[in-house]
């Protein structure tokens, strides 16, 4: 009975000094750590400080522009734009997806005045290129200060690197292995039965001259548009899915209004580089997502074929970086959507 009062009190001094180190750490430097690890929760800070309603949150497809544009502004204030008299803010930075964008959402306290979130749902996020990106490690260390748990748990597992890290050899490696395990099933018979096999056989083939000649290249583009758009979203085991539905739990949570912004892909450029398998694939998993947060009452607006491939920038490339037209396109939209939600505020541009 002695041992386990004993056992008993050093456990709950244990957890009084804990806590106790926990309030002193929060106290005196929490904050410092923020500023140096996470200073995203400045822009959060911000976003609650100005009172604003509406938040666009995207990666760099909202403010990458041609260096010809006549006009530079994002997507985010094309959108705002039409709704001159409500407050509208951007938490967007490039590589940021759904995992980034969950914990930089719990962080707006339930007493902002956050009514409306626009979110962007990027069909290649969901890709294997980008999951296991190079890039993950450096945006998993920003959000660790951010998590839910006590601040000085947080901090221990900053200290002891308690969070995604892996090298570039092992990232590749789990994203070749997932382009050979997945099995793709074809709209049409084929030879081949996995990204790894398509990748192979157009380097082989490759993209013609008018001459007969291979054109080096548009084939290795061609590839690259293999690579990243020929998939199908699993729901169990895609993480992406798993974050999104954090999102719309989050926004139902908070009670606020959530508009899922499906982005336009250059789908003439796939489908003149590699044909209608491709397009099979990024319009299933356009389906797939529609249908899926559809009939949770989130709407998502479908811009997957509205932006012509004259406005996407990186036209040796793919990613969802357009020129000054595309983004008003892709603005002009979501605007139409936000009407649902504030129809008597909604200005129609000149």
């Amino acid at each position: 009975m002695a041992n386990i009062k004993t056992v008993t009190y050093k456990f709950c001094l244990l957890i009084v000094l804990l806590v106790g180190f926990n309030f002193l750490y929060k106290k005196y430097l929490y904050e410092s750590d923020l500023q140096k690890y996470s200073d995203d929760i400045n822009t959060i800070r911000d976003i609650v400080n100005q009172k604003n309603e509406i938040i666009y949150v995207g990666d760099s497809s909202d403010s990458t522009f041609r260096e010809n544009d006549l006009d530079k502004r994002s997507i985010s204030s094309f959108i705002a734009d039409y709704y001159p008299s409500i407050k509208m803010a951007s938490l967007s930075m490039a590589a940021y997806h759904a995992s980034i964008y969950y914990e930089l959402l719990r962080n707006i306290s339930d007493s902002a005045s956050v009514k409306t979130i626009i979110v962007t749902l990027n069909l290649r996020s969901f890709d294997a290129n980008w999951i296991y990106s190079d890039l993950e490690t450096p945006l998993q260390k920003r959000m660790v200060l951010l998590k839910y748990y006590p601040p000085l748990f947080n901090r221990f597992m900053l200290s002891f690197k308690g969070y995604d890290i892996k090298t570039s050899a092992e990232r590749t490696k789990q994203v070749k292995a997932k382009w050979k395990n997945d099995i793709l099933h074809f709209n049409t018979p084929t030879n081949y039965k996995n990204v790894i096999e398509w990748d192979g056989a157009m380097f082989h083939n490759g993209i013609k001259n008018a001459d007969g000649t291979k054109n080096n290249k548009l084939t290795e583009l061609a590839c690259h548009y293999i690579k990243t758009y020929a998939f199908e979203i699993n729901t169990n085991t895609n993480p992406r899915i798993k974050d999104f539905d954090k999102i719309v739990a989050l926004a139902k949570a908070r009670k606020w209004n959530i508009i899922l912004n499906l982005m336009a892909e250059n789908t003439e450029k796939a489908d003149s580089l590699v044909g209608q398998e491709l397009i099979h694939f990024i319009k299933q998993n356009r389906d797939l997502l529609m249908k899926r947060y559809n009939k949770n009452n989130v709407m998502v607006i479908d811009n997957l074929e509205c932006v012509p491939t004259s406005e996407y920038i990186d036209i040796h490339w793919t990613t969802e970086h357009y020129a000054e037209n595309g983004r008003k396109i892709i603005a002009k939209n979501v605007a139409n959507a936000l009407k649902s939600f504030y129809q008597n505020e909604y200005r129609e541009l000149k």
